[in-house]
């Protein structure tokens, strides 16, 4: 099909290129527009969608429903959390799709926020954060999102070109001590050159900027007031059943510390029945 030849090889693939780039320029393009759109829908969104918000100082939680113009404040403890799990099976195999929500009933109706994860076990990560926070186990962000340490003192909480920074200055400090080899090093290079270099980090610290220039929703009055602190003296305490129930929860940690967080939360219940 290509020839005898180098020559006639070479003027065929020539050929199927010139007539195949036509097609993939095409395809280029309606995905390229296809996702641009998609984008730029999601990033509308921070001028009209208000995130639920957490208080620990008061123990409550404020949602703000679509289309509400006042906001809900629901007491932490009545918050109802949930992961769910789909499967399907296509022509390709099984596909399977992981979700985390939260809510409570208000006035006969269920008020929720739910959002996809990649797996069950992250799903429960995420109301683990926010269970944590609200318990005061968790007091920064570096807790939860920095476990190779690429964060340093007074970087801002995003990912930008100074975690592509400090995971070379890593690297480097890694490999004058011994810990890894050269042969490390240079995979450590060729794959970050193969995903375009600090490229990505640029684009997050673009489209940060872009997010803070387009501005947010601008809260309710009662939410605003709702979200100033309060003095110490006037915080919220956990409930006398919370804490019994935590204080078996960490028990149960502590004897069993390999076992899966739902596993622990699903005996502790059962004694309770």
């Amino acid at each position: 099909m290509l020839g005898d030849t180098f020559q006639d090889g070479w003027e065929s693939a020539k050929g199927i290129f010139l007539v195949s780039g036509h097609y993939a320029f095409i395809a280029w393009f309606f995905f390229s527009t296809m996702f641009f759109l998609i984008w730029l829908y999601h990033h509308n969104l921070f001028t009209k969608v208000i995130p639920t918000r957490f208080n620990r100082q008061r123990r409550e939680v404020c949602f703000m429903p679509d289309g509400a113009t006042e906001p809900l404040f629901v007491p932490w403890e009545s918050l109802s959390a949930w992961v769910v799990q789909a499967q399907g099976a296509t022509q390709y195999g099984v596909t399977r799709q992981y979700g985390m929500g939260m809510g409570f009933e208000h006035e006969g109706e269920l008020v929720r926020v739910e959002f996809q994860c990649g797996s069950v076990q992250l799903a429960i990560s995420n109301w683990e954060a926010v269970r944590g926070y609200m318990e005061y186990e968790l007091n920064d962000l570096s807790t939860l999102q920095d476990p190779l340490g690429l964060q340093e003192p007074g970087d801002p909480p995003h990912e930008g070109l100074h975690t592509f920074r400090n995971a070379r200055a890593g690297l480097h400090r890694r490999l004058r001590e011994k810990e890894v080899g050269r042969i490390y090093a240079f995979f450590w290079y060729v794959y970050h050159v193969m995903t375009l270099w600090t490229l990505p980090n640029h684009l997050v610290e673009w489209e940060i900027k872009r997010i803070a220039k387009v501005g947010r929703r601008a809260l309710p009055p009662a939410m605003q007031a709702w979200s100033e602190p309060l003095p110490a003296e006037q915080w919220a305490k956990p409930s006398s059943e919370l804490l019994r129930l935590s204080a078996k929860v960490k028990a149960l940690i502590k004897r069993y510390p390999r076992k899966p967080i739902t596993e622990v939360y699903a005996e502790v219940y059962r004694s309770e029945r």
